[in-house]
Parts: C-alpha cells; sequence; structure tokens
C-alpha cells in the first residue's frame, strides 16, 4: 500500500485523521480517546497507519511508533470486544508483521518481549475466533494473516501448514474462475491482491512453495481489475465499489507481469464489458451472490456504467464511507443505479428487522435467480442481450435490455423490454417502470425543444445526445456517493411509463461533437 510521509508528522502531533474523521488527542494515547466512529475505530486497531510512520524513516518516527504499540498493549493488550474483533485483530497482525523493521529497531529487551507475546496472543486468539468471521473477504484475510505469521514467527511450522490449507480453501471457493470475487464487488479484488503480493513475496524468501491457489488467484484478479476500469482509470461502481485510489491501482499494476488486456466476458463473476473506439461498456449480468457474503451487494442487475476517452457519462452512484450507514443503504436500492425499477421497487430483498440484522448483517435474502445472457459481434458492433427474473415472483414482468456499441465507440443503442410470464404482455397493474442513466457529477445534461432529446456536455469538450423516440426524458436531480471528496450533487435521465401500454422503450446516446 502507498504511504506518506507527511501523516507522520500528523500522527506525532496526535492528530489522526481515519474514514473522513479527525481527531486531536491533546496529549493522550489515541487508544484513550472516544472514538467517534466505529470506522474510525477500525481503523485506529488495525494499524494500516503505520506504514506512514516507516515512509517519513527517521528515529523519532520509530520511537512513535513503539509508543502507540506499547500504548495499545498496555490499554487493550488482554481482551477488548471492539479492538479484539476477529476482522480487526487479522488486520492489525497483518500490519504488525509488515512492519516489524519499523517496531523493532532500537527496541529494548522489554518491549520486543511484550510485542512477541501480545503477537502470538493475537495470532491464538484469532485461530479460535475465525470461525465467527463474515464469509467473504473477512474469513479469507484472516486466512492470510495467519499464513503470514506462520511465516514470520519462528517455531510455527504446524501453524503455517494449517494455515497455508485453509488458505487454499478460501482462495479456491472465494475467487472465481475469471478473476472475480465471490462478493462481486470490484473492490475486494483490489483488498486482496494488496494482501496476497506481499504474502507470495514473504513464502518466496524462505525458499517455500506457496499454495498453488495464491498463485493462481493473483494470476486471475490482475486482468479483472482491468475489466472494471474505465478510461480515466476508475473502476466501475457496482457491488460496494466506492471511490478508487488511483495510487493504489498503479501500484498494484506494477506487479503486474502479463499486463494483459482486459476480458470482455466474466461469465462467472457476472459482469460484461463493451469495448470500442474510446468508449467502455460495463454491465451487471449476474444474480446476486449466496446470501452469507452479500452484506455489501446491491440490487443493480442490469445496470450500466460507460466512460468515453478519460471522461466517464453515465454511472451508479456508487456508494459513501462507512460512517455514513443509512446513505449506504439508499446506494444498494436498485433506483440508485442506471437500469429500469419497477413500481419504486428493488428487484433484490435485503433482510429487515434489528434482530435479523445484528445476527446476518444486511444481506440480501431474495433477488434475480435466472438472469439470461448472449453477446455477438458483427460489422454493426457489439451486441449484448441480458434478462432477469428478479420481478417476476411479485409483478409478473421479466426485464430484458438490449445493447449495441457501434464499431467506432461513438454511440451506444438500447432498448429495454418487459415482458409478462411465459413472455407475454404483461397486465395493467402494478407495471410503472422509470428507466433511469444516472449521469457523473462531470455531465452537464442541457433540455431541448424536442422531449425525447438530451444534450450532454462532458468535461473533455466532448457532446453528446440522449435520444428516446416518443418518450418524455425526464432530467431530475441524482447524488455521486463514490467522490473520493464527499457527495456530489448530479443529475440522472429518466423515462416513465407502464409496461402494460409500453412494452418496449428504445434509447441511444452518441457523440455529436469533439
Amino acid at each position: 500500500r502507498t504511504s506518506d510521509p507527511t501523516i507522520a508528522a500528523d500522527i506525532y502531533a496526535g492528530l489522526f485523521v481515519f474514514s473522513g474523521q479527525a481527531v486531536e488527542t491533546g496529549g493522550r494515547s489515541p487508544f484513550e480517546v472516544t472514538p467517534p466512529s466505529d470506522a474510525w475505530a477500525r481503523a485506529l486497531h488495525g494499524f494500516g497507519w503505520l506504514r506512514h510512520l516507516r515512509a517519513a524513516d527517521r528515529a523519532i518516527s520509530r520511537s512513535n511508533a513503539r509508543v502507540l504499540v506499547d500504548d495499545w498493549i498496555r490499554l487493550h493488550g488482554v481482551f477488548n470486544a471492539m479492538s479484539w474483533q476477529p476482522e480487526i485483530t487479522a488486520r492489525r497482525i497483518l500490519s504488525w508483521l509488515s512492519q516489524a523493521p519499523l517496531i523493532l529497531e532500537d527496541a529494548d529487551r522489554g518491549f520486543y518481549r511484550r510485542f512477541l507475546k501480545s503477537l502470538s496472543r493475537q495470532v491464538r486468539y484469532l485461530r479460535h475466533a475465525s470461525v465467527m468471521l463474515a464469509d467473504g473477504l473477512p474469513r479469507l484475510q484472516a486466512a492470510i494473516a495467519l499464513t503470514a505469521a506462520g511465516l514470520s514467527m519462528s517455531n510455527q511450522g504446524r501453524l503455517l501448514r494449517q494455515s497455508s490449507r485453509w488458505l487454499d480453501k478460501e482462495l479456491s471457493r472465494q475467487v472465481l474462475a475469471d478473476g472475480g470475487h465471490i462478493s462481486r464487488n470490484p473492490g475486494a479484488i483490489v483488498d486482496l491482491v494488496l494482501d496476497l503480493l506481499p504474502l507470495r513475496q514473504a513464502f518466496g524468501v524462505i525458499g517455500t512453495d506457496p499454495p498453488r491457489s495464491l498463485m493462481t488467484a493473483i494470476d486471475r484478479m490482475m486482468p479483472m481489475i482491468r475489466f472494471f476500469r474505465h478510461g480515466d482509470g476508475a473502476l466501475a461502481h457496482f457491488n460496494g465499489m466506492g471511490a478508487t485510489r488511483s495510487d493504489i491501482i498503479a501500484t498494484i499494476f506494477a506487479h503486474d507481469d502479463a499486463r494483459g488486456s482486459p476480458v470482455l466476458n466474466a461469465p462467472h463473476s457476472g459482469y460484461q464489458r463493451l469495448q470500442a473506439g474510446e468508449a467502455v461498456v460495463i454491465v451487471d449480468t449476474g444474480p446476486p451472490p449466496p446470501p452469507l457474503a452479500s452484506a455489501g451487494a446491491h440490487a443493480g442487475c442490469l445496470s450500466f456504467e460507460m466512460s468515453t476517452a478519460a471522461a466517464q457519462i453515465v454511472v451508479n452512484c456508487g456508494v459513501p464511507p462507512e460512517t455514513q450507514p443509512d446513505w449506504r443503504l439508499v446506494a444498494r436500492a436498485t433506483a440508485a443505479h442506471s437500469t429500469a425499477v419497477l413500481n419504486d421497487t428493488s428487484s433484490c430483498h435485503f433482510v429487515a428487522g434489528r434482530l435479523a440484522t445484528r445476527w446476518l448483517g444486511p444481506i440480501i435474502v431474495s433477488g434475480p435467480h435466472e438472469v439470461t445472457v448472449s453477446r455477438e459481434d458483427s460489422h454493426h458492433g457489439e451486441t449484448l442481450v441480458a434478462a432477469h427474473d428478479g420481478y417476476l415472483t411479485r409483478f409478473g414482468i421479466r426485464h430484458e435490455r438490449r445493447m449495441v456499441l457501434a464499431p467506432d465507440g461513438r454511440r451506444l443503442a438500447g432498448i429495454d423490454a418487459f415482458h409478462g410470464s411465459g413472455g407475454g404482455t404483461v397486465r395493467g397493474g402494478r407495471d410503472a417502470f422509470a428507466i433511469r442513466f444516472h449521469l457523473h457529477p462531470t455531465v452537464e445534461a442541457r433540455p431541448t425543444s424536442e422531449r425525447d432529446v438530451v444534450v450532454l456536455i462532458l468535461d473533455n469538450g466532448e457532446t453528446w445526445h440522449f435520444s428516446s423516440p416518443g418518450s418524455a426524458i425526464e432530467i431530475e436531480e441524482s447524488v455521486f456517493l463514490s467522490d473520493i471528496h464527499g457527495h456530489r450533487r448530479s443529475s440522472q435521465l429518466v423515462i416513465h411509463g407502464k409496461a402494460s401500454q409500453r412494452s418496449s422503450v428504445a434509447w441511444s446516446l452518441y457523440r455529436v461533437a469533439d
């Protein structure tokens, strides 16, 4: 992970900034202050910020790191319900191991013994508490932490053998054949690669062959990160992906030996990519993840994002930081995605009730079960046809979306169709639809004298038209939640109608000026 030595000065001065929240300790230990949020506390007790002190490469930074680690051992070293959560413990073990040169250089024997005693206690605890971890990324990161401990600590051959087997099992189960993760979150791939790359190096340093699944997983995930990239380098906003840290992506690609082109078809992860000229279109064509791995997944089936050159045009709303849980629930709804919404209802059903959420988390308990996908390349361009049954049980309607990207990338034509059970026409009743196209905040939408045409002005100087013959295109307010600087006001284009009166809606995006 990238580091910033200037942050070391802030930490030395008692200023700790995590998850967009700043706390000044006023001379006290940061582990004695009341945390402003759970996200801030998780970042503090995860110790990922030690890398900034190491980047400063000064004796005072090393001394500061030892003092802070010693404070934690003194105040939280036995057990604390918050700071000893298995997920936080796994992150702290990885941080302490990777920054051991910073922490232990010039350390006295007393501190060295306290450090190793605490580290060993945390490793033992994580081995027993890992069964409490949620499925998906937290469980896999715990396996990585234990494997790293087995590699780095002496006389831990048994731990290394056990954790390596567990890591092999979780990697084979969670990293899909196309390189995606079972959570369907592009950000999960980035987090995994950031942890697996140094683990691969550690195996090489001690002369031990890493599990084959580790090497395979890295080789698969690298092209998948490229799959989700837009022309400006940002990753597409699907299923929990927030703001993209360009420095982190650059760091990852510096370790990519293959540097291959992104795949276009990711059927195991449930995504498709259309690419022509300077245009990139990424489409969600998969059902929700398994329930226990869906706590961060979205109801965005058949939503898409589009970019041209270094400018994004159509996006999903993304997700805000963890400090805004209410907005995160809003972001998961179908209406926050560039797709069709029926009767203001999401295509997935999220678990409800305080008790259920407490024990299971905000998981998805039902949603699209059958998602059909076909694509074809011809002289007309790349054609993608996909349909899902997420609304079939409740409203008797199946949503189908057809998209064609022209060979020069200057036009994207689409048709949204609504079919009844068995492929017939939709009966009247609860059949109101709204087809939403959320625009990136840098895109200016201007109405025209024709209600079925809207002019889009991009920040790179291009002018595009959005048209839908016979439709009244509404320009409504929207919000982009995944900007690195916070929420940004944006616009969305919306086409309203009733499926019983209009079974299909054609629309197109085409460039009219450079």
